[in-house]
């Protein structure tokens, strides 16, 4: 007797004794229209796939799973429209004022429509590469971007605001290498670890090249000056180092050597002196009228906000009271006008984007994709911390330092450059769904 009869006459006898014959006869009919019974045609796996179909009455369905992560997607595109409400909110007086009077009152919103365009369009593209291209790309953007902090630095080349030579004149628009180098960063530390895994526990092989690969960026960025965005990229680096599994004493020897760095840098530079004092102190005359001044009209707009904001609009220290205001010191304009609630959104937003990150970053580890996982979880780190950083400093909880909110502030660089990092994000997320439901890549 074939192994379908013996089912079939087992299942027969099942029926029999525990519905009796009349409604097991009646079962078994049923049955018999349906691919569960056709053991013939099917095999075992049409056995399964009708119990599958019986048991529920309906037909089979595709795996429910999404191809993308519809939260993240959102989380994201709420930080943008909530910058692009401020950003036209914190820049609408400017133009009343002596250093922007050629300037109309929209002008920071078109510029900062355009682009949200252009990174929108160059993250759609983005996401098409395979997070593979990356990993062999990673030296060859690192060194480009290398060059290209190295040509800020070049009289006729770079151009200067404010004291500070950070950007490259590209016709309308000025690109601000440093923001690349953050996405650098976190391509080339992610396949540094992964190349290096098994020397990761030595000095030489293992820690030093990263080291200083780390001391040359940052002496290109101390040159500018462009401090904060060298303590973000050192922590995407040395983040993803440890993430990777570098040895514990080298890694807290690494950190020491960072803060005596840090420390060095202060204390030989008279301006950032004068910083650390105000920030200490920033209520004394002397502070809040020079170094302190933006951290004390940061914090009148927080305590000017309460609970629920003076409203979209009512902001006071935008007009001309606080600097910057469109730019490093928009979370002090979001919780003027739309207070403590505003604020809170704001930051839930970026902790369900981190969040993400790093479970995108740690199911990619599970599916051993170890350059993958490290980009993701490097992703989390620079968007996290820079995010931090800049809510502390409007908050002052740290020292006063020129970095912008991700995805908020006005700067078409950062927001260039934080949409393609939420790309390659997004498209790991998708490589992975891909691999779970069966699929290759």
């Amino acid at each position: 007797m074939k192994l379908a009869e013996k089912f079939m006459a087992y299942w027969e006898a099942i029926f029999q004794l525990v519905f009796g014959s009349s409604r097991a006869h009646a079962i078994q009919n049923q049955l018999a229209s349906n691919r569960f019974w056709n053991f013939s045609r099917v095999g075992f796996d049409g056995f399964r796939t009708g119990l599958r179909d019986a048991v529920s009455g309906v037909e089979q369905t595709r795996s429910r799973m999404m191809d993308y992560d519809q939260l993240l997607v959102w989380a994201s595109l709420s930080l943008a429209l909530i910058g692009l409400v401020m950003v036209y909110s914190a820049s609408i007086t400017l133009a009343d004022g002596p250093k922007y009077a050629n300037y109309s009152s929209n002008h920071f919103l078109i510029r900062h429509m355009i682009s949200l365009a252009i990174a929108g369009f160059v993250g759609f593209w983005v996401f098409k590469i395979p997070v593979k291209v990356w990993d062999r790309v990673a030296p060859i953007i690192f060194v480009i971007t290398i060059l290209m902090l190295i040509a800020v630095l070049i009289p006729g080349l770079g151009k200067g605001v404010n004291g500070a030579k950070r950007w490259i004149p590209l016709g309308p628009l000025n690109f601000q290498p440093s923001e690349l180098m953050k996405f650098a960063a976190v391509i080339f530390a992610a396949s540094y670890t992964v190349r290096r895994q098994e020397y990761l526990h030595t000095f030489m092989k293992g820690m030093l090249p990263m080291g200083i690969a780390v001391a040359l960026v940052g002496g290109l960025l101390m040159a500018e000056p462009d401090m904060g965005a060298f303590v973000v990229i050192a922590l995407i680096a040395f983040g993803i180092l440890f993430l990777g599994g570098i040895n514990a004493k080298l890694f807290g020897a690494l950190i020491a050597v960072g803060v005596m760095s840090a420390v060095t840098i202060i204390a030989l530079s008279p301006f950032r002196r004068e910083r650390i004092m105000a920030f200490l102190d920033p209520w004394q005359a002397d502070n809040a009228a020079n170094k302190g001044y933006q951290l004390t009209h940061s914090l009148m707009a927080f305590g000017r906000g309460e609970w629920f904001g003076t409203g979209l609009g009512g902001s006071v220290e935008k007009l001309h009271y606080l600097p910057e205001a469109h730019t490093d010191f928009i979370l002090a304009v979001i919780g003027e006008e739309l207070g403590f609630i505003g604020v809170a959104v704001t930051i839930f937003l970026f902790y369900w984007i981190v969040r993400r990150a790093f479970i995108i970053g740690r199911t990619s580890l599970q599916l051993d994709r170890s350059f993958a996982g490290l980009v993701a979880k490097g992703i989390a780190i620079w968007i996290g911390w820079q995010a931090f950083i800049n809510m502390g400093v409007n908050l002052g909880l740290l020292p006063t330092k020129g970095l912008t909110l991700p995805l908020v502030s006005y700067g078409g660089s950062g927001i260039l450059m934080n949409a393609v990092a939420l790309a390659v994000l997004l498209k790991i997320d998708y490589e992975n769904r891909i691999l779970m439901r069966g699929g290759k890549l």
